[in-house]
């Protein structure tokens, strides 16, 4: 609608993951490098895990076209399922005809599939997006496909993507087991303030528009009420686009972004959640109860805390790691420190010795020409005490 106006050649902010847009924060590239590291050196589990919206399957579709013809890869999206259903999706990915109510006989089927294929020294990945929602025993059948292995090499490599929770989840007692069979772990977290602006500007030039259609302070604003979430910043761009086209307006500045935001509600926005938590509490009734209209606002606050609840848990581990690295560096170079002083306090101690050896020879040799001297006196009477200092 508004492509021709503004000189694109398609609209920039698809909802849907398109690789060809995929903007490369420092997050993505970061990402990207685990990503093709644990599958390249052939680690059993892979763990992706980001907010909503941060690109995690747009960054999955774009790795796969990258490594897709040389491996053969099934990618699970449905994942309500029980264990025995989701081994059942796994093997139609394969192509795989399963036997209904058969786990034993469809493992084997699995199993031949797999000594198939690593016998012609193809390799197999299996990629389950949405793992948060995957049940305990679904998880567990995750685990159990991991000792589908031969002596010295892994039959299957497995990425597990989804959200906070899943990682959470795995922290559980009854999941430790899987949990240490992770060898790739990386969080993907939202974008800048700057790396928002790139990546509003990024997507117009691939349309073929000017990344000046967005002004500073539009940005700015897109940033405040996104939080930097890439899909939410895609609602926000379109709407805009269209808000301004219907205005006849060439350039979007930060009024049409909070006509936008007015009108969507907050609907698909994450940005300003302790500001939006704040004013909700104080829009409660006087004696503390919430009215039964409030129900649903109550729902979504509880979910907007939740996620900064999640949001914080993983800056404090992201904190305690940093910590812990700049204690292992503290020690290795206090370790570094005292061999120094060690080396130096050992020279020390033989160039002592040496003169030690030194003193004690001028000592004898004093002590013996004393007693010349006190013979000496005796023949030729009393003399001036001799001073040696």
């Amino acid at each position: 609608m508004y492509e021709n106006f503004y000189g694109l050649s398609e609209k920039p902010f698809h909802i849907a993951p398109n690789p060809e847009y995929l903007y490369f924060s420092s997050k993505h590239k970061s990402a990207l490098t685990y990503l093709e590291y644990g599958i390249r050196e052939g680690a059993g589990f892979i763990l992706l895990t980001g907010e909503i919206g941060t690109g995690k399957t747009t960054l999955i579709r774009y790795m796969l076209n990258r490594i897709e013809a040389a491996m053969e890869v099934a990618v699970i999206f449905n994942t309500n399922v029980t264990g025995d259903q989701l081994l059942e999706l796994v093997l139609q990915e394969f192509d795989l005809k399963a036997i209904a109510n058969n786990k034993t006989g469809n493992l084997e089927i699995l199993y031949r599939y797999l000594i198939k294929k690593y016998a012609r020294k193809e390799r197999v990945l299996l990629i389950i997006d949405e793992a948060q929602n995957l049940r305990d025993d679904a998880l567990e059948e995750v685990r159990m496909l991991s000792n589908l292995q031969t002596d010295d090499d892994l039959l299957l490599q497995i990425v597990l993507v989804g959200q906070p929770e899943l990682k959470a989840k795995l922290k559980r007692p009854s999941l430790a087991q899987l949990a240490q069979r992770i060898a790739v772990n990386y969080h993907l977290s939202p974008l800048t303030k700057k790396e928002t602006r790139l990546y509003i500007a990024s997507r117009l030039e691939k349309a073929g528009g000017s990344p000046d259609i967005f002004t500073t302070d539009a940005v700015n604003e897109i940033f405040r009420v996104t939080n930097g979430i890439p899909r939410s910043v895609n609602l926000v761009c379109d709407s805009a686009l269209v808000y301004a086209y219907g205005d006849g307006l060439k350039t979007i500045d930060q009024s049409i972004i909070e006509r936008v935001v007015e009108d969507k509600g907050d609907i698909g926005l994450v940005g300003g959640e302790e500001q939006q938590v704040e004013e909700e509490a104080c829009q409660a009734g006087g004696d503390g109860f919430a009215a039964e209209g409030d129900i649903p606002r109550l729902a979504s606050l509880e979910t907007g805390m939740q996620q900064l609840k999640m949001q914080v848990q993983w800056q404090v581990e992201e904190l305690e790691k940093r910590a812990e690295n700049y204690k292992d560096d503290l020690v290795r170079q206090l370790r570094q420190q005292l061999e120094v002083e060690k080396r130096k306090h050992e020279k020390m101690l033989i160039a002592f010795g040496h003169l030690k050896e030194k003193y004690n020879a001028l000592y004898r040799l004093h002590d013996s020409g004393d007693k010349s001297i006190k013979k000496d006196a005796i023949s030729r009477g009393p003399r001036k005490k001799r001073s040696w200092f």
